[in-house]
This record gives C-alpha cells, structure tokens and sequence, in this order.
C-alpha cells in the first residue's frame, strides 16, 4: 500500500476526542479509507501527516504502515503529495493512540 493515493474520510479530526475514551486526544487528523475493508471488518484506518488543521476528509499518499503486533489491524499514515516524514516524527506524532499497543513502523 505504501506509495498508492487514498481518499480519507475523517471521522476524527484533530484537537478531538475518541469517542468512547474520553482521555485520548487526537493531535492528527484520523479517519478511514473509503471502501478498503480492515482484518476488524471494518474500514482501514488512516493517520494523517503533514496537515495542521482539522479535516472533514483527505487525499494524499500513503508513507507508512504501522504494524500491530498485538491487534487484528495495522494503521496507515498518510500525507500529502511531495511529503515525507521519519519513523521518529511518525512515531511521535501517533504516541497518543499507539502508545497501548507494540508495533513497528514499515516504509
């Protein structure tokens, strides 16, 4: 997937809050990928990168997976075209969510 363009609808836009765990607060705009069906049965989940204001939806590039080691779904990351963004900025800017879990970055 890393490489291909994704449309994200955001359900989660940032400086919200998850809807059932009221402490996490998303610093990124988060939301899923439109039609593309996650292992959960839900829709893929996507971080967004490399935006600094809350969205409705989004379009742009997919630089990373997060692999979970310890769930069913991984999460993607994506940002706009021409950006790109290290494992380090990545992991910082997703620490809020994925903090609970282990996982690996993979570009």
């Amino acid at each position: 997937m890393i490489g291909k363009n994704v449309r994200v609808i955001i359900d989660r836009p940032m400086g919200s809050f998850h809807p059932e765990h009221k402490d996490i607060y998303y610093p990124v705009n988060y939301g899923y990928a439109e039609g593309i069906i996650a292992p959960d049965g839900e829709e893929q989940d996507v971080y967004i990168m490399g935006v600094n204001e809350p969205l409705t939806e989004f379009t742009g590039k997919i630089i990373a997976v997060i692999h979970r080691f310890d769930d069913i779904e991984d999460k993607w990351v994506a940002a706009p075209h021409g950006m790109s963004f290290s494992k380090e900025e990545i992991a910082e800017a997703v620490i809020f969510q994925e903090k609970y879990f282990k996982t690996e970055i993979i570009m």
